[in-house]
């Protein structure tokens, strides 16, 4: 093999290389959003279960006697499920967008296409 024909190889190499190092950083950001989902549902789960142990509970307690505690705990309730939602539509947005990315350097590189084809 010639100078120039070793050169050529080693910068396909290098070229396949990054496409891959930018496949694996755009799976470990995805990762990262899917936790951020996880966190997000969890966020949205615990006001949940809050308010329905009030509810099933209700019949031990007057309303209006314990309103001073209700009302915080409530608007605390409001507050986890404001930031539940925004972790849920963030990390499904940012999501969306990785898979884009994926797609786009799919579609221009043949051998990563072969790597990533699932059948």
């Amino acid at each position: 093999m010639s100078s120039a024909a070793v050169d050529e190889v080693v910068l396909q190499n290098s070229q396949v290389n990054l496409r891959l190092n930018e496949i694996q950083l755009l799976l470990s950001e995805k990762r990262t959003s899917l936790s951020a989902l996880q966190t997000g549902i969890a966020l949205l789960a615990l006001p949940l279960s809050v308010v329905s142990f009030l509810v099933a509970t209700s019949s031990l307690y007057a309303v209006l006697e314990v309103l001073y505690l209700l009302a915080p705990l409530l608007a605390l309730c409001m507050v986890l499920v404001g930031l539940g939602s925004y972790l849920v539509i963030r990390a499904i947005l940012r999501i969306q967008g990785y898979d884009r990315k994926i797609k786009t350097i799919e579609g221009s590189d043949v051998i990563v296409r072969e790597l990533l084809e699932i059948d």
